[in-house]
């Protein structure tokens, strides 16, 4: 985004006849005679990332792009290169001099193009280079290398060459959708106020109290393990959350949001299960209404989806088109950005799974924690749109979350956002902030020592929000993107146990 305003930026400060229509045709000459010149005495060429190049509206004087060759053909009177630097989908067309080939002029090998802007005379291109110079920065062997032109690779075939999947279409769209959701997800916060946090990525704290956790020891512990002498005196994980690290933070500021790793020792295969990816929390202070939390639950999901959308049109057709066909609904897509979500308690949606004509591996009762196929059948059943369901079950929640003490079947001011083909999106509670709930609770789970620094900061109302990005793209179905080993917004580096990852 900064690179094509800065490109834009430096195209300006050319000389407007450049630009200028009527001068077109005396600054392609005048670019003929002058291409003469030894190449110190020229003037610098401004240097164009490809999604500039194809973007731009009129045609421009020296400009030189970088990037790998996609594709090459050579005919008898011209020379045609497909030329792609990541920032764009589609390659920008090369129209060069057949005496520019050259033996290390192959697919994908590193070029450096040099020459005009010019329009293109083809409907499916707006603007193409008409090259002046082509240098071969450096080579490709394309008889080893694994990647082949003119091919679509299945999946499963880019699996085996993990430093080389990125050039492939498939991921490089999905990188690009990444960035430009985290990107979304960043302006979202600080467009609303929220300070933005680095909470600890080693810590003693199991945030989730499951005990799935990455321990951190030196490598002179785990060959004297038995003197158990921790580096930090204590025992030491990788992060699970950075909630409640946030949370003492949300004491100083009202509003407060981490975007970081997070990693999780779940002994699982599934697609669901990673063993590191990034998670998005919120904390909100002086918050008495769960209304609040879901409200900005919504404006996120919105406005990071919307982002996407308008950002990266092609990318997300190339899944529509090969990864999931089947799930090309953009009226529909469109029409729940539109519209406000469902919203359904815990016991209302026990009901409707109860009497629920299909038949369910895991049978629904009251006080049982959703699976993904009851998640999945509630939005069906809500009509296919997002749908928030709160008030969840008391003993099925962590201890800091707040007690509704509303009667023989105990719930607490809980919520999770529920989203097409997938389920759970993202949850968020208000905050138990009266201690003596918080002290009998902690007691009877034998936490009070451990969580006795958690009491003190305890003297407001507050609620949280936690995006454990499962998604963000799941929105528009991109969620089978999952067997790529690098589930679409859980923005990660992804490292699983099987060889797949």
């Amino acid at each position: 985004m900064l690179g094509a305003r800065g490109g834009w930026r430096a195209l300006r400060r050319c000389p407007s006849s450049i630009f200028s229509s009527s001068s077109f045709s005396s600054s392609f000459s005048s670019f003929s005679s002058s291409s003469s010149l030894p190449r110190e005495q020229r003037a610098p060429a401004v240097r164009l990332r490809v999604r500039q190049a194809l973007g731009a509206r009129e045609a421009a004087g020296e400009v030189q792009v970088q990037g790998w060759v996609r594709s090459i053909r050579s005919q008898k009177e011209i020379l045609f290169l497909h030329i792609n630097d990541g920032s764009s989908l589609e390659s920008l067309q090369v129209v060069a001099d057949p005496s520019m080939e050259s033996r290390d002029l192959t697919f994908g090998s590193a070029v450096e193009v040099r020459g005009k802007l010019v329009k293109s005379p083809h409907k499916m291109q707006n603007m193409e280079l008409k090259a002046e110079s082509i240098r071969v920065v450096g080579p490709c062997d394309t008889l080893s290398f694994p990647l082949k032109a003119k091919e679509r690779h299945p999946l499963e075939y880019i699996r085996q060459f993990p430093h080389l999947r990125c050039r492939s279409n498939a991921l490089g769209a999905l990188l690009r959708i990444r960035s430009e959701a985290t990107a979304a997800i960043h302006s979202f916060f600080q467009d609303h106020g929220y300070v933005h946090i680095h909470t600890p990525i080693i810590t003693s704290n199991d945030c989730e109290g499951a005990g799935e956790l990455f321990q951190i020891e030196t490598s002179n512990e785990t060959q004297k393990s038995a003197e158990k002498n921790h580096f930090f005196n204590v025992p030491a994980f990788l992060t699970v959350s950075g909630q409640l690290h946030l949370e003492v933070m949300a004491g100083a500021f009202t509003h407060v949001f981490t975007f970081g790793p997070t990693f999780r020792a779940e002994n699982s295969q599934s697609r669901r299960h990673l063993a590191e990816f990034y998670m998005v929390e919120a904390e909100l202070s002086f918050t008495e209404s769960l209304q609040d939390i879901m409200q900005v639950m919504e404006d996120l999901f919105k406005t990071a989806t919307s982002t996407v959308f308008s950002r990266c049109p092609r990318d997300v057709e190339l899944f529509h088109k090969y990864v999931a066909p089947a799930q090309k609904t953009k009226g529909r897509l469109e029409q729940m950005l539109k519209n406000k979500f469902v919203t359904i308690s815990y016991n209302e949606a026990v009901e409707i799974l109860k009497q629920a004509s299909q038949t369910f591996a895991f049978k629904p009762e009251w006080g049982c924690d959703l699976q993904t196929e009851h998640e999945k059948y509630l939005v069906q059943h809500c009509g296919e749109v997002p749908v928030f369901v709160i008030n969840y079950p008391y003993d099925l929640k962590p201890f800091y979350m707040r007690d509704n003490e509303d009667g023989p079947q105990r719930t607490v001011a809980a919520v999770d956002l529920l989203v097409p083909g997938i389920g759970e999106l993202c949850g968020g509670s208000l905050r138990e902030e009266r201690l003596p709930f918080l002290q009998s609770r902690l007691q009877r789970l034998g936490l009070a020592d451990t969580y006795q620094w958690f009491l003190s900061v305890k003297n407001m109302s507050w609620g949280s929000i936690r995006f454990g990005f499962t998604a963000v793209t799941f929105f528009f179905h991109l969620g089978r993107m999952e067997n790529f080993s690098i589930p679409l917004l859980r923005l990660s580096t992804v490292i699983r146990k099987d060889s797949q990852a």
